[in-house]
């Protein structure tokens, strides 16, 4: 497809680019355009329309974000299959009007859970997999070692050593499609006769995960220092699920004198361990990183989990476990004969990726970058004085605003989306029980916008937000 027959109202009254974005959408809901369809490219759409390359950019993000198109590396653009997408019948206008389940058209969108895909090194990766391909290695085609090739968890163990102070060798490392496969994984090794805590709020994934497993599931609250462990030692459980890097999605760093005290909870009794989910520490903006907790960890009672789906892509599909080495053992006798989840060539040129420093460039660059859009945002918000205090800004991607004028979280949600910005509220990510409290928190990522969107939508939010 080298055209698209868009007839753009220049009105002022409804953009561009959601003109482009809801014609698109519509072609691709009623079947006009094919799945698998390739769209213009955004230079010849934009010529097409005489309109600037940004406003389809902007209309073609939102169609990726939504899932109505795809984007393949050196390809262009393609319609994705939606295939059984629940279709909503146009209304009459009486009816629209009053019905608030419409939905919700977004320019901007903060989500906590962004990558930069633009940065992807397009480049380094095909030439690592020409290079890994280039000869005929009937090897790479075979089912390799079910924990994950050893050449991988060699590179992967000596940069845990050198960048997060993790104690492990090769033999301890597993390697998987997700942190979700893994931790399926584990319980196939540890079993699913555990009481297992989580932080309250917490990560839900890794909940639903737990509870869908058959393992007994409880939260435990909160303070500014991490998990309390009081509260943990009167739950009643044998294993404990931390993010102390970066909590999400407090994004609270937890101090070394509550790690010892989470290590000495594990070592009181046997059969106790920690899950230490270290999914985004590469992302730090105030201080020296602290060291992981299984660092510190000299009873065997930290199980590590971390990914390249925040520092690389999520569509690589790769994170690491790193067992103790008691559960080791156990992993050979329960579940050594599953094979792995990853294609070796994916593993080789992963490996390679890091051990040519080409993982350290990129992630140098991604620091440098998101550390720009961390200071934009702390500056716009700044300039705006507004009343409301900002927390969990000193790592990862995204940050908390913390209002105390009344207003909740669902109105201040609302206002947001009737200026075409998305945001996220605190409350959904606590899992049993209501939080009482006095005032109502936003959560703003800004891994997936620019520094210019980035000023472009506090503007709009404050525009929707002052009183």
């Amino acid at each position: 497809m080298y055209e698209l027959a868009i007839n753009l109202k220049s009105d002022g009254k409804i953009p561009l680019y959601a003109q482009i974005y809801e014609y698109i959408r519509s072609e691709i809901r009623d079947g006009h355009i094919a799945s698998g369809e390739k769209l213009p490219s955004t230079r010849a759409l934009s010529r097409c329309l005489d309109v600037s390359r940004s406003t389809v950019e902007l209309a073609y993000e939102q169609l990726l974000s939504e899932g109505y198109i795809e984007a393949q590396p050196c390809r262009g653009y393609f319609a994705a299959q939606i295939d059984g997408l629940y279709q909503i019948r146009p209304q009459c206008c009486s009816t629209r009007k009053n019905d608030a389940r419409v939905k919700e058209t977004y320019i901007y969108d903060f989500t906590p859970n962004g990558v930069d895909l633009k940065s992807f090194p397009y480049n380094v990766w095909r030439k690592l997999s020409r290079e890994c391909l280039v000869d005929d290695r009937a090897e790479l085609f075979r089912l390799g070692c079910p924990q994950g090739e050893w050449g991988l968890r060699n590179a992967i163990s000596s940069y845990l050593h050198q960048a997060r102070g993790v104690n492990c060798t090769p033999e301890q490392i597993i390697i998987g499609a997700g942190n979700d496969y893994l931790l399926m994984l584990l319980c196939a090794v540890i079993g699913t006769q555990h009481r297992v805590a989580l932080e309250n709020p917490t990560y839900r994934q890794a909940y639903r995960l737990f509870e869908n497993l058959s393992c007994e599931v409880c939260t435990v609250d909160m303070d500014a220092r991490g998990m309390r462990v009081d509260k943990l030692e009167t739950s009643g459980a044998d294993i404990a699920f931390v993010m102390p890097s970066h909590q999400y999605p407090l994004g609270t760093v937890m101090p070394i004198k509550r790690r010892m005290e989470l290590l000495g909870w594990a070592g009181r009794i046997e059969g106790r361990y920690i899950i230490e989910d270290d999914y985004d520490s590469e992302f730090r903006y105030k201080g020296k990183p602290i060291p992981a907790l299984q660092g510190y960890d000299g009873k065997g009672r930290v199980i590590y989990i971390g990914t390249f789906s925040k520092s690389i892509a999520p569509a690589i599909r790769m994170s690491y476990m790193v067992l103790p080495e008691t559960l080791c053992r156990m992993y050979e006798e329960r579940c050594g004969f599953i094979s792995s989840t990853v294609s070796k060539v994916d593993q080789l040129i992963l490996q390679r990726f890091i051990e040519d420093g080409y993982y350290e460039r990129h992630l140098n660059k991604m620091r440098a970058l998101y550390k720009s859009r961390h200071d934009t945002l702390l500056a716009a918000l700044r300039e705006w004085g507004a009343d409301f205090t900002v927390s969990g800004e000193n790592a990862g991607v995204h940050l908390l605003l913390h209002f105390c004028d009344g207003r909740s979280e669902e109105e201040l949600i609302g206002l947001a989306a009737r200026k075409g910005v998305k945001v996220y509220g605190l409350s959904e990510y606590y899992v049993e029980g209501s939080r009482e409290r006095e005032e109502a928190v936003i959560l703003l990522g800004y891994a997936n916008m620019n520094e210019d969107k980035i000023k472009d939508a506090v503007n709009l939010l404050k525009e929707a937000w002052k009183k």
